[in-house]
């Protein structure tokens, strides 16, 4: 009993000092921040709306979930090249921006109604149903392939000394190589630090690591802006408004079966990225809870169904204020897996201050402000844990990893899936249309899947 009592961490239902709970919400905010910005950006959605619908989906996420699932949802990069396409067709060349995101927005509603009908159908026939599509052996893999495309932007991150959107560089031609040089120092004291913080400190401050190795980070490009004037921190061009409140711009949904063509069939591929999410929640919050002695078991895995209804619910929820489509956010995941925190009321707490962030343009400067190297040197870590958990899943379900059936399916998905993203930079020609690689590598195994088990199946009855 007393080595469980030394186990720090917060169970879903369990809720931190208020104190604790803001701090962890702002680190959960940090997670969160670098990609549903990134999305809003290429995608052309408003900034302000995205944040604003992030956390707004998020709540209605937890609602419809009976606050059971410790998820953020945040905007998802699977919609990008399809949004962006939608966004720039010459169909809508003559289209304001707003009128062409309520177009967009249409198409994002209606993709939600394919989440919210996978749910429907593995509620109905059981988690079974869905696992005999999506194995371990494709979930694993799948969830290695999320991390690990993002490795080529988390490194690109590291060395960046863009300060602003356009990517803008502040600092005379001659001075490139030597803020290059600079932004390596900050990204590796950020990464380094985050590491030391959460492998070596204790209580508390050991369940922050992803707050204090950032603040590190930020305090080291601020030094090396008053030593050598180079300036790492980044300005954003749209809030040059001055005022300090300013609500974010919402906008309607307008009808256009276009853009369901365009938008709505993305979602299927996203239901494997969900799925893998949800088993690695079932695995790290059972084994906290174990190792604190509860004597719980949260079925977080038994509540999929549930999740993709929630899933669904977030889209149509952030499709309809006019924020882009969206999925729950493995950085999130991987925090909580560092942290030990996965409470539900942090999550809450989280959503909030993103709300309230989205309607201030300083807290909107002030955390867009922070330096690409340190969200570079922190997404490293993040998106090397994404990638082990892809393991871990595998691990936990014994896959038989000297199956011959197996070894092709994960191989298929992880070459295709890196493949895709390091060959053509993300997007897969096929046959005259764009495959983002993610989903490309999970469509692929999960038919390889099902031929490969119809083979089983007559050998087995021959």
């Amino acid at each position: 009993m007393a080595k469980s009592q030394q186990v720090i961490g917060y169970l879903p239902d369990e809720h931190p000092p208020i104190w604790k709970l803001l701090l962890y919400a702002i680190q959960q905010v940090i997670v969160m921040f670098p990609a549903t910005v990134a999305v809003a950006i290429i995608t052309g959605f408003h900034i302000s709306t995205t944040i604003f619908a992030s956390g707004l989906a998020t709540i209605c996420f937890i609602i419809v979930t009976g606050r059971k699932i410790p998820l953020y949802y945040g905007s998802s990069f699977s919609y990008v090249a399809a949004i962006g396409s939608l966004m720039s067709s010459e169909a809508l060349a003559g289209y304001a921006l707003n009128e062409k995101i309520a177009v967009a927005q249409f198409g994002i509603i209606m993709s939600g109604l394919v989440s919210i009908a996978a749910g429907l159908i593995v509620k109905r026939f059981g988690r079974d149903s869905l696992e005999r599509i999506l194995p371990a052996s494709v979930t694993g893999p799948i969830a290695m392939v999320i991390g690990l495309t993002l490795a080529g932007t988390a490194l690109n991150d590291a060395a960046s000394i863009a300060i602003d959107t356009a990517g803008t560089i502040a600092v005379p031609e001659s001075q490139v190589a030597f803020a290059k040089n600079m932004a390596w120092i900050v990204s590796l004291v950020t990464l380094i630090s985050t590491i030391l913080f959460s492998v070596y400190l204790k209580g508390f401050m050991g369940q922050i690591p992803l707050l204090l190795g950032p603040i590190l980070g930020c305090i080291t490009a601020f030094i090396i802006k008053l030593a050598t004037g180079i300036d790492l921190f980044k300005v954003l061009p749209e809030t040059a408004n001055t005022e300090i409140f300013a609500l974010p711009i919402f906008t309607f949904p307008k009808a256009s079966w276009m853009a369901v063509a365009a938008i709505m069939p993305i979602a299927i591929a996203t239901i494997p990225e969900s799925t893998a999410h949800v088993y690695q929640l079932d695995l790290y919050v059972n084994d906290l809870a174990n190792k604190k002695g509860t004597g719980k078991k949260y079925n977080i895995a038994d509540k999929l169904g549930l999740n993709l209804i929630g899933d669904g619910i977030g889209d149509i929820v952030a499709g309809f204020i006019g924020g882009p489509a969206g999925t729950n956010y493995g950085e999130n995941i991987s925090a909580m897996a560092i942290t030990k925190v996965f409470s539900i009321s942090v999550l809450i707490a989280a959503s909030i201050i993103a709300m309230i962030i989205a309607c201030f343009t300083p807290l909107i400067n002030a955390i867009y402000s922070i330096p690409t190297a340190v969200i570079g040197g922190m997404e490293v870590y993040l998106f090397g844990a994404i990638a082990a958990q892809g393991i871990a899943i595998m691990v936990e379900k014994r896959v038989d990893l000297f199956s011959a059936k197996n070894i092709a399916i994960i191989a298929t998905i992880m070459v295709i899936g890196l493949g895709g993203q390091y060959a053509f930079g993300g997007n897969i020609p096929f046959f005259g249309i764009e495959v983002p690689s993610v989903a490309g590598a999970a469509i692929f195994g999960i038919l390889l899947n099902l031929v490969l088990n119809i083979d089983q199946k007559k050998r087995s009855t021959a």
